[in-house]
């Protein structure tokens, strides 16, 4: 009990101290007592000796250590990975993107996982950790990552030229004051109290409830957004279909857009331009789309010009990042349980550059298979152009 005050100056010290001080404070009370103090302090503390003695002579200046350092060089335990040298290159061997096609990896199929990384790392005879698995990852240069949409697959040779003449066609049809749209066909939606991608703000706790599952609403069914896009007055408009995207539709979409908004913004036109993707119910290929296309013109009095992306080149439309993108971020997390909802949500999209857009339902049938007989197609009245005309051509009325 003699020593007891030493206890209960360490314990009070204790959290204020670090591993050094620690050892410097327990010296200093061996050294108070003398003969016999570091067996004391021992007792009272529960430091090992050593420390003790350590401590002892670093405040006898014996074994003093440089300012701000804790121990002297190389003293402490090692680290796992400088006492097992392969650790590291065993980790890299596992996450290298070849090992899913290496039939010897063990983690050939699966998801690499920090803790699956450090099981496989067990097995192969080295201790460690998936907390330490993820510290060398760091430390390697790795990070969690997603994919990236960024290959386009095969590049045709007239990539190129086609964009430069697509280019050119736009601006000559601005120049003289005459209309150029963008066409495709978003996304279908399903409509119902399903989940939306993307996050809203709400009270906190309170997420809105969606179905576990998205099996299709036989009455609400899906949504076919056709979008036309104006880049000249930067003017959005969506034709909400409930039926198939089938060619009809699309030509309808943009019957419609004209009656609404091209038709009183263009007053004076003879020509259109449009933009399309090369494949979809607006392909370059389908022969239902210039068929319908024949009929708009003539019953609009219009010579439609079309001009077809190259394939594998589809998010170059316009469409696709100033219209689409937007209306994608305005309905996120938002589940999409109506279609007055649905058309709500695209009408009420916009952005700094000052984007309108107008949207309506269309809730006409659009029956798939019509086929388009040689003879009709030998009967439209269609002028190809002299680069490509299987992506550019004309339809007079």
């Amino acid at each position: 009990m003699e020593h007891a005050a030493i206890k209960k100056r360490f314990e009070k010290l204790d959290r204020y101290l670090d591993e050094r001080l620690r050892r410097l404070v327990a010296g200093a009370e061996a050294l108070a007592i003398g003969r016999g103090g570091i067996s004391a302090v021992s007792r009272e503390t529960g430091l090992c000796r050593e420390a003790i003695r350590q401590g002892c002579q670093e405040l006898e200046q014996q074994n003093a250590l440089p300012q701000g350092r804790i121990r002297r060089k190389g003293a402490g335990r090692k680290r796992t990975v400088d006492q097992d040298s392969t650790l590291k290159a065993d980790l890299e061997r596992l996450i290298d993107p070849v090992t899913r096609g290496d039939p010897e990896s063990p983690l050939r199929w699966t998801c690499k996982s920090t803790r699956q990384l450090a099981e496989a790392l067990t097995e192969m005879g080295h201790r460690t950790s998936h907390r330490m698995v993820g510290e060398l990852l760091r430390a390697l240069g790795y990070s969690l990552q997603g994919n990236r949409k960024t290959l386009e697959g095969g590049s045709h040779p007239d990539r190129n030229a086609q964009f430069e003449h697509i280019y050119t066609q736009v601006k000559q049809f601005q120049g003289r004051g005459d209309p150029v749209i963008s066409v495709d066909t978003k996304k279908k939606e399903l409509v119902g109290n399903f989940k939306q991608q993307g996050l809203e703000w709400r009270p906190e706790g309170q997420p809105e409830a969606v179905r576990v599952y998205d099996f299709q609403d036989p009455e609400l069914g899906k949504v076919a957004p056709y979008g036309i896009y104006d880049p000249t007055l930067n003017i959005g408009w969506v034709n909400v279909g409930t039926d198939h995207d089938t060619a009809q539709f699309a030509v309808e979409s943009i019957r419609r857009w004209w009656h609404s908004m091209g038709a009183p913004c263009y007053p004076k036109a003879r020509h259109l331009l449009i933009t399309a993707d090369g494949g979809g119910s607006n392909g370059s290929r389908v022969r239902l789309w210039k068929r319908e296309l024949q009929a708009l013109a003539t019953e609009l009095g219009l010579a439609i010009t079309v001009c077809h992306f190259p394939p594998g080149t589809s998010k170059w439309n316009q469409i696709e990042h100033r219209l689409f993108s937007f209306i994608t971020m305005n309905w996120r997390g938002r589940p999409l349980i109506s279609h007055e909802v649905v058309v709500n949500l695209i009408a009420s999209t916009t952005n700094r550059k000052g984007l309108r857009v107008y949207c309506e339902l269309d809730d006409s049938e659009y029956p798939k298979g019509i086929k388009v007989t040689d003879a009709e197609m030998d009967g439209l009245k269609i002028q190809r152009h002299a680069f490509h005309g299987e992506w550019n051509y004309t339809i007079l009325p």
